[in-house]
C-alpha cells in the first residue's frame, strides 16, 4: 500500500549478513510486496556472489526479482549471474560489458577484460 503502485527495490547489503538472514530477508520482502531484492548498495567490503544470487533466487518466489550489485564486471560475469536468475545488475563497468558484446557478436578477439574478484560478480 505505502507504495502506491510503485516497483519497489530491498537492499540487503548481503556483506553483513548469514545465509538464514538473507533467507528471512527474502522472505519478509516478497511478503511485503517487494518486486527486486538487491545483493549490496555496493558500498560494503564485497559486492553480489553467485552463491548469494543463487541462495537469493531459490529463496524469492518467481515474481520477485533478482539485482546484482558490486563486482559484475565482466560479460562472462554477467552471462553468469543471469544464468542463475539475476534479471538487473548494477555495474561500473557497463561500457566494456558493451563491448565485449558487441566484440563477440560481431566475432572479434574480445577487448581485455577487467579481472574479477574471486568469488565476487
Amino acid at each position: 500500500e505505502a507504495a502506491q503502485g510503485r516497483l519497489v527495490k530491498v537492499i540487503f547489503e548481503n556483506a553483513y549478513l548469514d545465509d538464514a538472514q538473507k533467507i528471512r530477508a527474502c522472505e519478509l520482502s516478497a511478503a511485503a510486496g517487494a518486486g527486486f531484492v538487491k545483493t549490496s548498495t555496493g558500498f560494503a567490503s564485497s559486492g553480489a556472489t553467485i552463491d548469494d544470487l543463487r541462495l537469493m533466487r531459490e529463496h524469492s518466489p518467481p515474481h520477485v526479482q533478482v539485482k546484482a550489485a558490486g563486482g559484475v564486471r565482466t560479460l562472462d560475469a554477467l552471462l553468469e549471474v543471469m544464468n542463475v536468475g539475476v534479471t538487473r545488475i548494477g555495474a561500473t563497468a557497463t561500457e566494456a560489458i558493451l563491448e565485449d558484446f558487441k566484440a563477440r557478436k560481431a566475432g572479434v578477439a574480445s577487448p581485455a577484460e577487467v579481472p574479477t574478484p574471486s568469488g565476487a560478480y
